[in-house]
């Protein structure tokens, strides 16, 4: 894991989550990876919820990028609101929100930190474009709270171990 502070002006402290990483199941990450694939030439974006309080992703949710663009992606409002108020009456929260870059590295952009205003959620990116010479795809997570971004580690399994 490593830290990287937005503005070179923020003091560096110690990482808003010591030792975070994502868990994911091999579905949800496949269903996200799709997702971002399908809509390439434009960026995806979509949310995964899971029960209040337990940090797990559970149901995979993808959303129309309203922006319809390659380089910006927009949750159209009126269907954030209907997620949200679905997520409140399942006694769920945003887990995971997840979006695609089409021609640029898996890692946040300006307007990425800016929008980013769940400080528990992991911010997944996908990168559709090979920048790195380590295949077609990139998946990598972030926190992201009060303009810092801190990478964490992913780890995909089959299954969740029973609490």
């Amino acid at each position: 894991m490593r830290a990287l502070p937005y503005h070179t002006s923020v003091p560096k402290g110690p990482p808003a989550y010591p030792g975070a990483m994502l868990t994911i199941t091999q579905a949800l990450h496949d269903q996200i990876v799709a997702h971002a694939r399908a809509d390439h030439p434009d960026e995806a974006c979509g949310v995964v919820a899971g029960p209040a309080g337990t940090g797990r992703a559970e149901r995979f949710i993808p959303m129309l990028n309203a922006a319809r663009s390659p380089t910006f992606y927009e949750f159209d409002s009126a269907d954030l609101l209907k997620l949200y108020r679905e997520m409140d009456d399942r006694d769920e929260e945003p887990v995971i929100i997840y979006h695609s870059h089409t021609a640029t590295e898996a890692y946040p952009s300006r307007t990425d930190v800016t929008y980013a205003n769940e400080p528990g959620a992991h911010y997944v990116l996908v990168s559709t474009a090979d920048t790195d010479d380590a295949g077609p795809f990139q998946f990598r997570s972030y926190r992201i709270v009060d303009g810092e971004i801190t990478e964490e580690d992913v780890e995909v399994v089959e299954a969740y171990v029973p609490a």
